[in-house]
Formats: structure tokens, C-alpha cells, sequence
């Protein structure tokens, strides 16, 4: 097993020592490093982003070609972790103790470090791995910061661990973080903004689990809940053709309330909301991007309606559609 220490007080060092134990090439812009991996050690990225407030956003994916152990030092009584796994699973210890705590995917954990300085991911050989984790300096002199201080830090006598329910609202919001395109502070501010949703939903996830216990039992499993998001991507791509739900339900091979749950879960709404979701906002880029008339809009999108469309938009957006491409329009020709 290959080993390597990093010490997360230092972010320039944690890819200097990358690239020193891996070889690879780094990239940077504005706040963010970039280490890019791919020889007999494996093949990936690992992507480092300075945030507002105290807050770090790591996100590791790998394919090891062997057992790798990466070693994260922080200083004690002083960082919160958010670790999440989206692909394949890691095992995590605080290093003075043999007992390792597994994170699936789709699962949320919540980390402190009280008594020891330490915290040990482990990726095992041959499986893909997506995980970020979300450092936050609760010493950090913001309201937000001294609240997580007192939920998980003070007056904690011991290392504390948490690995909550799964969750498929925060792959969602870090594949939107890993679909930003702008550049500089608009990036920036972008990123800044979605860290700080998946922040919120790993933190509601915890008072939910915490406070019911029976809801954690009941919710989805893991494959259940892959099936709901290959659906939900399937939706994505597929949004102009006639999707019927008893098609997406043998799809999944899950059941009707099943599937339904896991979109209620997922994205707090129903199969069929969220496909009108899916359409409404492809419209409104088509709209804004091209010049297809609505009518044209309308049909390529899979709506048998233009009347039925025309009041969903304007129930979404407050204005028809017609008047939504003048005001694009206007605002083309001033600029």
C-alpha cells in the first residue's frame, strides 16, 4: 500500500507533495489547483478550490492500480470535515486506532478532530472513486463557523465520526460544481455559492437522521437509489422524446411508488414535474440562444401543446414565452 502524507493547513504543499509521490502534472487558476494523474499508480484528478469564511473544497477521483492511503493532517478542536462519496466507497480512520469507518457512495459523513490530527482515506485497488471533502475552520469568525463549532466541536471530549443516511440531492450538486464553465471571480462566486448548498443539505441530512432514526431505516438502498439517478439522467438527455412513466418504471426495474420516492427524494418532485422541470429549463436557453421560433421550441421539445406550454412558462418564469425572446432580443441589440 502507498502512503502519503498532506498536511490541509497548507494547500500549496498538499499538490507539491502530490506530484512529488505521483508524478502527474498541476494546473492552476485564480483560487484553485488542479492535479492531474495518469501512470502505473492509477489515473485521475484531485482538485483543490480556497473558498470564503475558512471553507476548502477537495474532490478526489481516482482509479488506483493499488491500495492507497492518503493521510490528512489538521489541526485538533479546530476543522469540521464533510466528506461525501459519489462513486465506488473509501475507508476512513483518525489514525490513532485500528477501527475504520466505511463510506459508501451516496453516503454524507461528518468528521472532527478532537483528539487526534489525523484522518486516513483509504482507496482501494482497481475501484473508481469520487469523494470530496469540505474543510471548514469553525474558528473562523462568521456566524455560520461558530454554530458548526458548537454542534460539532465544542465540549466533544473524543474524535467524532458521523456517516449519515445516502443522499442523492448532493451528487447532484457537486456534478453542477463540476459543470461550471465561467472563469475568474464569476467561477469563483458560482462554486462558493453550490459549496455552501451541499453544506446545507450534508447538515440537514444529519438533524434528519439524527432526529428519526426509523426514516433511515426506510429510505432507499444504494442500488435503488443508482437506479433512480440513471433515470433521472436518462431524462436529462432525453427529454424530447415521449417519455411515459411505466417505460422509466421497467427501465429502473423498480416499482411505481418506489421510483417516485426516489424523484421526491432526489429532486422534491414528482417523474412528471420533474420532466416538465427538465423541459421548461431547456426552453428558456433555447429561447435565449437560438432562433427557433416558440412554436419550433415547442415541438422539439416534446410539449403537444402550445397553449399548455405558454402557462407553465409563464407559471415558471412570469412571462410568456413570446415576451421572454422580445426582452432577450432588446437586450442583444442594446448590448
Amino acid at each position: 500500500m502507498k502512503t502519503i502524507h498532506l498536511n490541509l493547513s497548507d494547500k500549496k504543499s498538499i499538490f507539491e507533495t502530490l506530484q512529488t509521490e505521483f508524478g502527474g502534472d498541476i494546473s492552476k487558476r485564480y483560487r484553485e489547483i488542479e492535479f492531474t494523474l495518469n501512470n502505473k499508480i492509477g489515473s485521475g484528478i484531485i482538485r483543490g478550490i480556497e473558498l470564503e469564511n475558512g471553507i476548502t473544497f477537495l474532490e478526489f477521483d481516482l482509479a488506483c492500480n493499488e491500495d492507497v492511503k492518503i493521510t490528512l493532517q489538521n489541526k485538533t478542536e479546530q476543522f469540521v470535515t464533510f466528506a461525501y462519496c459519489g462513486d465506488g466507497s473509501i475507508s476512513h480512520n483518525f489514525g490513532n486506532n485500528k477501527k475504520n469507518h466505511k463510506i459508501e457512495a451516496y453516503q454524507t459523513s461528518i468528521i472532527s478532530n478532537i483528539k487526534s490530527n489525523t484522518n486516513e482515506l483509504t482507496f482501494k485497488k482497481d475501484e473508481n472513486v469520487k469523494c470530496t471533502l469540505i474543510n471548514v475552520n469553525t474558528l473562523f469568525d462568521s456566524k455560520t463557523n461558530t454554530k458548526l463549532n458548537t454542534l460539532f466541536v465544542k465540549d466533544k471530549t473524543s474524535d467524532f465520526f458521523y456517516c449519515g443516511s445516502h443522499n442523492l440531492k448532493i451528487a447532484e450538486t457537486i456534478k453542477q460544481i463540476d459543470s461550471v464553465k465561467n472563469k475568474g471571480i464569476v467561477r469563483t462566486l458560482l462554486i462558493n455559492g453550490l459549496v455552501n448548498v451541499v453544506l446545507a443539505l450534508e447538515i440537514a441530512q444529519h438533524n434528519k437522521d439524527i432526529k428519526n432514526t426509523d426514516l433511515r431505516a426506510a429510505s432507499l438502498t444504494k442500488n435503488e437509489m443508482e437506479q433512480v439517478k440513471e433515470i433521472s439522467d436518462y431524462i436529462q438527455n432525453y427529454y424530447d422524446t415521449n417519455l411515459q412513466i411505466s417505460e422509466l418504471e421497467k427501465k429502473a426495474g423498480l416499482t411505481a411508488a418506489k421510483l417516485q420516492e426516489g424523484f421526491k427524494l432526489l429532486h422534491g418532485l414528482t417523474i412528471c414535474d420533474y420532466v416538465k422541470s427538465v423541459r421548461l429549463k431547456k426552453s428558456e436557453e433555447l429561447i435565449s440562444t437560438t432562433d427557433l421560433t416558440v412554436s419550433e421550441i415547442v415541438y422539439s421539445l416534446g410539449f403537444s401543446s402550445r397553449s399548455y406550454f405558454s402557462k407553465i412558462f409563464k407559471e415558471k418564469y412570469n412571462c410568456t414565452p413570446s415576451t421572454y425572446k422580445k426582452k432577450n432580443r432588446l437586450v442583444a441589440i442594446s448590448a
